[in-house]
């Protein structure tokens, strides 16, 4: 949620070529020749030749051109950053700013090239741990990696937590009869959709917390219980957005308050959308070693539930789905090492739109998935201010693409305003016909429209019934309960 929303010449010398010798495509990318001058003095960067020598199927060959050019523009690149670097930084700043990231980029877009051959034939082994480090001229060369993207050896994961949220360390997985995670229990994605643990394609249906920094209260034992029961809801999306007082002014506190939170709602059977919320700035790659931290502390806490989603990036904005898709492949093999099965939900462009506000749509996405299992791809709207051309968007992109509307709202992305129930409704049916799961904006007792809970709720502990919502919490109280929205009750 937000205050707003919505060419390479072929001439160029490249470090890669593609040749057909007998239907085999043979590929050599990263060569390493450098482009700094002769009067520069910068060092450039040399990285390990990549060679491909089996069939590319002649649908990927697209795709896997596109990453050995991005090869190539992240050596051009990392150059680039070092001529314009020259006399900055200490001994260690050409490691660390340029090589370091280099090598992470690297290993991601090999595995990208191996997946992509994969999909219609057998996947090859290119060796992305071996041929990500690179070197420069005058000898200094990055760690080579086993995984460039582990979680960090200090920070959070090596910070005990508070003791209130660890009277139950890692949470109970023994889930309340009857409830959505004793039901469902661990979920994975196949194919298009969310699927249980038998291999069914289900739909969650749940609320989305506001800020947990702006709305400290709403969110607790009594408004969960009141989710679950009086709701009949699947799920709670936590909301910890980075900037705007949140996580960065205190990692340690909020990640804490996290953490108690999911062991709330492990008791009572819901499962729990962890929510990386990043809004300002829209390039979640500025926040990447934040969220690796996070990230690698809540899913170690929780890493024996089987009740926990993460989303790791609420709605990038202004950035390319490149960047957003790189940020995501360092992001996930942090929660993957606690966490292997869990089901990961990845931003789109846009804020969340498939691109749409930014002048895309998921095709982008389409053709260059994140490499990783168990992903879904985040679809936000909000009725008053989306209508049936998205609509329509969505529909064709959830052929495709498994996709979860982890945020909606009634009224305009504003957050505020007129809620637009006639709207509402047909998006919420065709999530129902698609089975995607979805969260409404918000679970907190704001001025704003979208809140769920009339002012001053969450000062007390009652959450039930209809006589402490809004317009917007009993119209979608109604639809999870009945089948029906009402704004009335």
């Amino acid at each position: 949620m937000g205050s707003s929303r919505f060419g390479r010449s072929r001439s160029s010398e490249r470090r890669w070529r593609l040749g057909a010798v007998a239907g085999v495509a043979v590929l050599a990318v990263g060569v390493g020749l450098g482009i700094a001058s002769a009067d520069e003095s910068a060092p450039t960067v040399s990285c390990p030749k990549v060679t491909v020598g089996v069939n590319i199927p002649a649908p990927q060959q697209a795709e896997v051109q596109r990453n050995l050019e991005l090869l190539d523009t992240q050596i051009t690149e990392a150059d680039k950053r070092l001529r314009d670097a020259v006399g900055q930084g200490g001994p260690d700043f050409a490691r660390n700013a340029v090589l370091g990231p280099l090598r992470d980029k690297r290993f991601a877009t090999i595995n990208r090239i191996e997946t992509a051959i994969g999909r219609n034939a057998a996947k090859p082994d290119l060796d992305a741990e071996g041929l990500s480090a690179c070197a420069l001229s005058d000898g200094t060369r990055a760690a080579p990696v086993t995984k460039p993207t582990t979680a960090p050896t200090t920070g959070a994961a090596a910070e005990p937590a508070p003791a209130e949220s660890a009277a139950v360390p890692g949470a109970s997985t023994s889930a309340p009869a009857g409830t959505p995670v004793a039901v469902n229990g661990q979920l994975s994605v196949c194919g298009v959709q969310l699927c249980n643990e038998a291999g069914e394609a289900i739909q969650l249906r749940g609320m989305s917390s506001h800020g947990l920094q702006f709305f400290p209260n709403c969110v607790n034992a009594d408004s969960l219980a009141a989710l679950r029961t009086d709701w009949n809801a699947d799920f709670i999306r936590l909301s910890m957005y980075v900037q705007e007082g949140g996580l960065e002014t205190d990692p340690v506190g909020f990640t804490a308050k996290v953490n108690g939170l999911v062991d709330e709602a492990t008791r009572l059977g819901l499962y729990v959308l962890v929510d990386f919320h990043i809004l300002t700035p829209g390039d979640p790659n500025v926040n990447l070693n934040l969220a690796r931290t996070f990230f690698a502390d809540v899913s170690a806490r929780h890493a024996a539930n089987d009740n926990v989603l993460y989303e790791v990036a609420n709605e990038p904005n202004g950035v390319s789905w490149d960047g957003i898709k790189t940020y995501a492949e360092q992001v996930i093999p942090v929660i993957r090492k606690n966490s292997p099965d869990s089901v990961v939900l990845v931003g789109t462009r846009g804020f969340s739109s498939l691109g749409l506000s930014e002048g895309s749509d998921e095709t982008e996405v389409v053709n260059d998935p994140v490499d990783a299992e168990n992903v879904m791809y985040t679809f936000h709207f909000y009725a008053a201010s989306h209508g049936a051309d998205r609509r329509a968007v969505v529909a064709r992109a959830a052929k495709s693409l498994p996709l979860f509307v982890s945020e909606f709202g009634t009224q305009t992305f504003t957050g505020d305003g007129t809620n637009d129930f006639a709207s509402t409704t047909a998006w919420l049916d065709l999530l129902k016909s698609n089975k995607i799961s979805y969260g409404m904006w918000s679970f907190s007792d704001g001025r704003e429209t979208n809140s769920a809970f009339q002012q001053g709720t969450c000062a007390g502990t009652s959450f039930a019934g209809n006589g402490v919502l809004t317009e917007a919490g009993r119209y979608l109280r109604s639809r999870i309960l009945t089948g029906v929205g009402n704004p009335n009750g």
